[in-house]
Parts: C-alpha cells; sequence; structure tokens
C-alpha cells in the first residue's frame, strides 16, 4: 500500500447560529497556528489559511455552510481534528 497521499481532508458543516464569526475565526486561527505545516480551510473554490483570522471571516460561512478543512502533513491530524472538533461543536456557543 501505498502512503504518497500528499493532503488529508475532512468536510464539516457550520452548526452556529452566527456562523463562521470573529470569535469563532478566531478559536479556529489559534488552534491552526499549532500546525506543524500549513492547514487550509476550504469553501467552494475558495481556498485560505487556516491560521488566518481575516483570510476565514472573506469565506463568509453562514450556518449551513459547508466546508474542508485540509492539511498538508499527516503530523497535524490531531490539529485538524481539533478545529473539526470545533466547528462540529457549534465553537462552544
Amino acid at each position: 500500500m501505498s502512503h504518497s497521499v500528499k493532503e488529508f481532508l475532512k468536510d464539516v458543516v457550520i452548526i452556529n447560529e452566527l456562523g463562521l464569526h470573529a470569535r469563532a475565526a478566531a478559536r479556529i486561527a489559534e488552534v491552526a497556528g499549532n500546525a506543524k505545516s500549513k492547514m487550509w480551510i476550504i469553501k467552494g473554490d475558495e481556498v485560505v489559511d487556516a491560521a488566518s483570522i481575516v483570510d476565514l471571516l472573506t469565506l463568509g460561512c453562514a450556518k449551513g455552510s459547508n466546508i474542508t478543512i485540509k492539511i498538508e502533513s499527516l503530523s497535524d491530524v490531531d490539529t485538524l481534528n481539533r478545529v473539526a472538533e470545533l466547528i462540529e461543536n457549534g465553537f462552544g456557543e
């Protein structure tokens, strides 16, 4: 079995009423900033740096938005799962 996959993805849905707002973006960016390599958030054709609050806010993710979290290194899978958990739990709001 080959281990040549260069990226790892997880799909999540924004569930909190306010969508991906500034405080939620700050929490994602804080966790994503701990990744050893780049972490991205993808919505449609847009790909932004998960560690950038401003970039995250440009996605305009309302409640119900489908997004994908992408990491470039398997060593960041725990960070990926922490970001996914934050989103899936509505940022604790």
